[in-house]
């Protein structure tokens, strides 16, 4: 396109008109200015390219992207290189045992993530008018067996924000307590308040199982924590545009909101779901599937991997109602931790107990190591509590308070090896001090 005036060349450069002196050229096709409607100019180097050769790999570029969908949508969304059987792998560092928990939590979030990416791409031929729909997960197993962390985890992995809410905190809204949207306001000040950011976000509702319905029968007085939350739940679990205050607290008429859409938020529960092995135990001596199906006995009441056999008819008569199961389609189950996972919990992941304190005692010049048996003692009153891994925290700094106390204002010791005898009586452990080991 020319001025019919100055008959010299017209080019757009940055959005903006300009005119120039000398002639131009399309750096992709060689057209000149005379040619070609427009001339867009790069920012620099003296490079254009014309609205014909824009709108060829406009066409080129969505002739091929269903071929790279899969790569645009690890880019896009921190997957990286990131397949479910890497996103297991990964897991494997931070969290001991669990595998088909994390087999399932994999599958789950890579599909979801992979959901999100396809409303903003053309779409896979053939497909263009289907839509997946969003699989939340709810998480079955005793305390203190890592649903968490598998969550929080998978967070980090992937770089998206993460926000924990309390289930047990929660109420119908309009009484004492937080209504179900508070829960949001969490997760937007883990996005620092980007609120792009946190509508790709994961949320873990801990004590799911606390607000199952506290009776079958009805009752006059409302349930508002129990079934009122699970009604209040359902429209945020499946999508829609809630209202938050942006420095969280309660809502009040006069405050403004920011408005966060929930339909890309993954929202994955967790429970140990007292009483729910009952129910299945129950239904699978009445209704055994299968010629060769394996019924548990009632031996096995208190097996940890009855959750395995769980199924939305279960939950039904937990007290959950049909719909809010509805939103939770992925289930997974998981064990209680054994005493050799535990001292496996104890030393193997990255940030293992064990490493937590060896670098704390670092600090101070301090190796800290202990003796092979020191862990029995604190395994054993773990199991005893049945709190599953949350005791080994507190258990490891009861049994290093005195050391944590005393160490510092010590500068001879190299070394400190915690032995059996300190943890289970008190006795001194066995400290190296530098002197000796230059004399030596």
């Amino acid at each position: 396109m020319t001025d019919k005036k100055t008959r010299k060349p017209y080019v757009a450069t940055g959005g903006s008109d300009q005119i120039t002196d000398r002639p131009v050229y399309c750096s992709f096709c060689g057209r000149s200015a005379e040619e070609v409607l427009t001339l867009i100019s790069a920012p620099f180097g003296g490079a254009f390219i014309c609205d014909i050769c824009t709108s060829n790999h406009v066409d080129l570029l969505r002739a091929h992207l269903p071929q790279f969908a899969r790569k645009k949508t690890a880019r896009n969304l921190g997957l990286g290189s990131f397949t479910p059987s890497a996103l297991k792998k990964a897991l494997d560092e931070y969290v001991v045992e669990q595998d088909e928990a994390k087999k399932i939590l994999s599958v789950a979030v890579y599909n979801h993530y992979k959901r999100i990416d396809s409303e903003t791409l053309i779409g896979v031929e053939g497909f263009e008018d289907t839509e997946i729909e969003k699989s939340n997960v709810i998480l079955l197993g005793p305390t203190g067996t890592g649903k968490t962390l598998l969550a929080q985890t998978l967070a980090h992995i992937l770089d998206v924000p993460f926000a924990v809410a309390d289930a047990t905190t929660l109420t119908e809204a309009g009484y004492v307590g937080d209504d179900v949207e508070s829960i949001l306001s969490a997760l937007l000040q883990a996005a620092d308040f980007d609120v792009a950011r946190a509508e790709r976000g994961i949320i873990y509702l801990d004590e799911m199982d606390k607000v199952a319905r506290k009776s079958d029968s009805p009752s006059i007085t409302r349930d508002v924590s129990g079934e009122g939350v699970q009604q209040g739940l359902l429209k945020l679990l499946e999508g829609t545009i809630a209202g938050v205050p942006p420095k969280g607290g309660r809502k009040h008429p006069e405050q403004p909101l920011v408005h966060i859409n929930t339909k890309n938020i993954l929202f994955i529960a967790g429970g140990a779901f007292n009483g729910l092995e009952t129910i299945i135990l129950k239904r699978l001596h009445k209704n055994p599937i299968g010629f060769g199906a394996k019924i548990p006995s009632k031996m096995d009441q208190k097996a940890d991997d009855i959750f395995q056999f769980a199924l939305p008819d279960d939950l039904l008569k937990f007290g959950f109602i049909p719909e809010l199961i509805g939103r939770f389609p992925v289930v997974g189950a998981l064990k209680g931790l054994t005493p050799e996972a535990m001292l496996r919990v104890l030393t193997e992941p990255k940030n293992a107990l064990v490493k937590q304190y060896r670098k704390l005692f670092a600090m101070e010049g301090i190796d800290l190591e202990f003796a092979p048996d020191a862990f029995d003692p604190i395994i054993d009153l773990a199991m005893t509590r049945g709190t599953g891994a949350r005791a080994l925290r507190s258990l490891m700094e009861i049994a290093l308070q005195d050391l944590m106390f005393s160490l510092p204002d010590n500068k001879r010791v190299e070394k400190c090896i915690v032995t059996r005898a300190m943890v289970e009586t008190g006795a001194p452990p066995i400290l190296i001090y530098k002197e000796e080991k230059q004399a030596a």
